[in-house]
């Protein structure tokens, strides 16, 4: 009796864990798809980016998602950003060439705060998006990179 309710275990435990991962798996999935259809019409989407960053620890910086990517002339593009509902912190995503910055969903300076900014490249490169937390806290986003017809 005790080896047939080990060889239950064994068999059932896996399938557990599959079907949890399934179903975040498929809530992720809905959460992009939403976050997708936010950037508009106009957009076709590219790629994206689900980001999971822990809060600021104490004489740290705070935590930055990075990517690189590789961006065409004469081509504009739209950067969107979403929190999930899980996320304490908001989400920025900033675009960089080198060590410029060129765009971003949120300026300290003037405190204006954009869900998606557009960018039309001039250069064909190398470009890095980052996505951090406002104030270095904890959170959950998706950023999704779309073209943009004109």
């Amino acid at each position: 009796m005790k080896k047939l309710f080990k060889h239950i275990l064994i068999l059932a435990l896996p399938c557990i864990f599959l079907n949890q991962f399934t179903v975040m798996s498929q809530n992720i999935q809905e959460s992009v798809q939403k976050c997708a259809m936010n950037a508009g019409p106009d957009a076709t989407y590219l790629k994206d980016f689900v980001v999971k960053l822990d809060g600021i620890r104490p004489d740290e910086r705070p935590p930055v998602f990075r990517a690189t990517l590789v961006l065409r002339k004469n081509v504009s593009y739209r950067f969107s950003i979403c929190n999930l509902d899980t996320s304490e912190g908001e989400a920025i995503i900033r675009l960089y060439d080198e060590a410029n910055m060129l765009a971003s969903t949120y300026y300290p300076e003037t405190g204006k705060e954009y869900k998606s900014i557009n960018f039309s490249c001039q250069k064909s490169g190398v470009y890095t998006i980052m996505i951090s937390f406002k104030d270095g806290k904890a959170g959950e986003a998706i950023g999704i990179m779309s073209y943009v017809s004109r």
